[in-house]
């Protein structure tokens, strides 16, 4: 029984030693990433929430002819005539087809407004900026220019305003008549 009481003891101590340890501090506001996290072909994105929008139900999409396979086509939300992207294509990734769950994330930054193609929205999360680590040797190719990071779960984290940049985006071909 000597034993028993020696062994709660200790298991005692060690807990209050445990509460008694100073709290880390919660990180400071500026230096949380909020994301948009969403899943494509099976694997885990996010972008930040400050390029979001709104999240719309994927329908009634107008196809487009005379443009790169990535661009899906518009939609008209509320008025607003918008592109929509497949990043699926974007990236090469594996295509599945179009269902109900599909989402439209509405993100906008460098003067563009679009259209993002998502399987499924997952939801809003934050995440400590100094938790990103550069890349996964699988990420390799496009996709690998439009990163911003990768957590330790593996949610790719996508440079929103890169790809927002990027020309090869901006669709500048005339149809012949």
């Amino acid at each position: 029984m000597n034993s028993e009481a020696s062994d709660a003891k200790q298991i005692l101590r060690a807990r209050a030693q445990a509460l008694a340890r100073c709290p880390q501090p919660a990180p400071a506001a500026e230096t949380l990433l909020e994301l948009l996290e969403f899943h494509l072909a099976q694997e885990r994105y996010a972008v930040e929430t400050r390029y979001v929008r709104e999240v719309c139900p994927f329908k009634e999409l107008t196809p487009l002819p005379c443009t790169p396979p990535f661009v899906l086509g518009i939609v008209n939300v509320r008025g607003r005539i918008l592109p929509v992207f497949d990043l699926k294509k974007f990236f090469d990734l594996p295509e599945t087809g179009i269902t109900d769950l599909h989402r439209i994330i509405l993100v906008r930054g460098n003067d563009l407004e679009l259209g993002l193609l998502a399987d499924v929205v997952v939801g809003v999360r934050s995440i400590p900026a100094d938790s990103l680590q550069p890349s996964l040797p699988t990420l390799t190719g496009i996709r690998g220019d439009y990163l911003k990071g990768v957590t330790a779960e593996r949610l790719v984290v996508l440079d929103l305003a890169r790809i927002l940049a990027d020309p090869k985006i901006i669709v500048h071909e005339e149809v012949e008549a």
